[in-house]
């Protein structure tokens, strides 16, 4: 086992429980949150979803209906995936914001307080969710070049293209102003730091982790790396920029800071996992040869045993039997070690949390951590 387990007796808002006590399940986990922070965190985006503007560009994406741009499909999850990824990060940083509570510096404006949580630490959990909304419309602009025939009509992929690029331009900027209005200097530096993560993450992917060919030859130290600039700067920057908000000590905005980095590792990998744990083994999953169980299944393999196995894994044309390359990874070590690295990292969360007094905030933040690091 990665790390010691943390083991302070008791459960819910008292103390918190090792990872080998479990916990609830996700979707039940994140809907007693949104109880906790006042209101579902599903509608957080909602006035700037709603604006004129971003109702013109929805008009426009309308028009690709029946084509396989990507970014339908990214619009469907804003609309139905509400069991992994969306809103995961305002809320959290609404959790740990009123876990942490006022500081002794703003005592005196308490008044501008709702539930516990201050109307600038609402609004960086919008700035936040818009961020990582506007990348993820962004990330589904298609490469012109490599399309295929079966892809569709060209004309159909450069209008999705035009449409991901405007849409996710759209809502930067509006994460923007709203930041600019926060007026305070140490909060944009954080946030604008972490937008310059998600740029040099995604960058780093696309150009160096193509998904369906030979893998880079990259250790599992490199991965973490890439991991954090493309999915857990922007929640570990903004877990610190709720408690700078809240004028709370440098060791305080560390701990929030640890908690959203080490959180967002443990889901990271707990998606990778899922075509490798999944009970339901019928429908093979489709997964990338640069995620944690592949890479450290290579680390532990060696390289010439690693591509030797991935040849051996492809058919005629180049194409991919991921169920015989899934069945390799999974008699090594690479899924246990995978499973380990993601609690050792559920443990660091739940370390840093100890900061904090006891709370419901506190326990849905380890819930949170419990819910990520379950597996079957």
């Amino acid at each position: 086992m990665w790390g010691a387990l943390l083991r302070r007796g008791g459960r819910g808002a008292g103390g918190l429980r090792g990872l080998a006590s479990g916990g609830p399940p996700w979707s039940q986990v994140v809907s007693e949150a949104e109880k906790i922070v006042g209101y579902p965190t599903s509608f957080m985006s909602l006035r700037c979803l709603l604006s004129d503007e971003l109702s013109n560009i929805a008009m426009q994406v309308r028009k690709l209906v029946g084509t396989k741009h990507p970014l339908l499909d990214t619009a469907r999850g804003f609309v139905y995936d509400s069991r992994n990824n969306l809103q995961m990060r305002g809320l959290v940083v609404l959790l740990i914001s009123k876990a942490a509570g006022p500081s002794t510096e703003e005592l005196s404006f308490q008044h501008n307080m709702v539930s516990g949580i201050y109307s600038s630490q609402r609004s960086l959990a919008e700035i936040t969710e818009l961020i990582h909304t506007a990348f993820l419309v962004h990330r589904g602009i298609v490469n012109i070049g490599e399309l295929k025939s079966c892809d569709g009509p060209l004309k159909d992929m450069q209008f999705g293209n035009k449409m991901a690029v405007l849409s996710g331009d759209f809502l930067l900027a509006n994460a923007c102003t709203s930041l600019a209005q926060l007026q305070n200097t140490k909060v944009v530096e954080l946030i604008s730091s972490a937008i310059g993560d998600l740029v040099q993450g995604i960058y780093y992917e696309n150009s160096k982790s193509p998904e369906n060919c030979l893998t880079d030859d990259i250790s599992i130290s490199t991965w973490k790396e890439q991991v954090f600039l493309s999915h857990s700067a922007l929640l570990a920057k903004s877990c610190q920029a709720a408690m700078e908000l809240a004028k709370h000590s440098a060791e305080i905005q560390d701990m929030a800071f640890q908690y959203g980095k080490h959180m967002s590792m443990s889901h990271k990998l707990h998606s990778d996992l899922q075509p490798f744990v999944k009970e339901s083994s019928s429908d093979t999953m489709a997964f990338s040869l640069n995620s944690a169980p592949a890479v450290l299944h290579q680390e532990f393999l060696g390289r010439e045993a690693w591509i030797k196995q991935i040849r051996e894994a492809q058919g005629r044309g180049n194409i991919m039997d991921y169920k015989k390359l899934q069945e390799a990874i999974k008699a090594g070590k690479g899924v246990t070690s995978a499973i380990d690295l993601c609690r050792c990292h559920g443990n660091n969360a739940l370390a840093a949390l100890e900061i904090f007094p006891p709370s419901e905030a506190r326990a849905a933040l380890a819930n949170i951590v419990y819910a990520v690091t379950r597996f079957p």
